[in-house]
């Protein structure tokens, strides 16, 4: 449990962002920059579903790891159909006028169910493996650096204060612990929901990245001109959180083969 509330006051911290936001040259590099760090990030989370599918396909058969994933699928359309602002990125140049105080009330109430769900995904990812868990805290918190960015110059433009927009940010990142919570609650008390838990949490990587952030990310390259930079930060992010991926899982076989090497010698 501390190893996952620490993983949830990380992710907390990217809502500080809008700190360095605030310098007048940065603050503007990264708003017109924000959507080739959701391709990035559209890479991260896809090795990161691929991760929990090849989880669920060995402990599962084919149909019911389907129809978890499925349902995965399902409940994020849902949630997307229901809070429309369940998962916005500001951007500067396609966006014309400045948010209202209405429009940053509902995103960050988007906001605040979106974070319960990184916590029970962050509860599902550490489950599987200490390193697993790792890897997925900080695709989060790399993707939580886009949102929280996006979100701040949003609060920023409806007229909320430099200090207020940063803690209004910080108060509703911290609902991810309600996740954690909740997450390790159902896990703890209903072990046969395990594989459902596993096919939402890839159900909705999956559901992001192919019906948000890669739209997003060919809405922004094609207006823009610019399709080919937004692939190739897509593509950086596969391969480092792919390379990543294969380091943490390399050690943690060389230590279980270890352990079993132990095991057979006595």
């Amino acid at each position: 449990m501390i190893s996952l509330l620490l993983a949830g006051f990380l992710v907390m911290c990217a809502s500080l962002v809008g700190v360095f936001s605030v310098w007048k040259k940065f603050g503007t590099l990264v708003e017109k920059n924000l959507g080739f760090l959701v391709s990035f990030s559209a890479g991260v989370f896809l090795i990161i579903a691929g991760g929990i599918m090849s989880e669920i396909f060995a402990h599962a058969s084919v149909q019911d790891g389907v129809g978890a994933v499925a349902l995965g699928l399902v409940f994020m359309w849902v949630m997307f159909k229901v809070i429309p602002s369940f998962h916005h990125h500001h951007n500067a140049e396609e966006e014309h006028g400045a948010h209202s105080k209405i429009d940053a009330k509902r995103i960050i109430f988007g906001d605040a169910i979106h974070n319960i769900g990184d916590g029970v995904l962050l509860v599902t990812a550490f489950s599987i493996d200490f390193n697993f868990g790792v890897l997925t805290t900080l695709s989060i918190f790399i993707h939580e650096l886009v949102q929280e960015t996006s979100e701040f110059f949003v609060m920023k433009e409806a007229g909320f204060s430099t200090k207020k927009a940063l803690f209004v940010n910080f108060l509703v990142s911290g609902t991810i612990i309600i996740g954690i919570l909740l997450g390790s609650f159902l896990l703890d008390k209903y072990e046969s929901i395990e594989l459902t838990l596993f096919g939402l949490s890839a159900g909705a990587f999956l559901f992001v990245v192919f019906k948000d952030l890669i739209p997003h990310s060919f809405s922004h390259g094609k207006s823009n001109n610019c399709l080919k930079k937004h692939l190739l930060f897509f593509i950086l992010g596969v391969l480092i959180m792919f390379g990543v991926t294969k380091v943490f899982s390399h050690g943690h076989e060389e230590e279980h083969g270890e352990e079993e090497h132990l095991t057979n010698d006595n």
